[in-house]
């Protein structure tokens, strides 16, 4: 059993940031870093809110 993976807010916004320039797809970074596209989706949306 695998343990839960926890992400620093930096990791997070550099993530965000790099799906709001719009140089790639939210997939491609979401595959880069291993994590699902719907988290990368989340972390832009908080981000575009605050």
């Amino acid at each position: 059993m695998s343990t839960r993976r926890r992400f620093s807010g930096d990791f997070k916004a550099k993530a965000a940031l790099e799906v709001l320039r719009g140089d790639k797809t939210t997939q491609e970074i979401a595959t880069r870093h291993k994590i699902h596209p719907n988290q990368v989706s989340t972390w832009k949306q908080r981000a575009l809110e605050g």
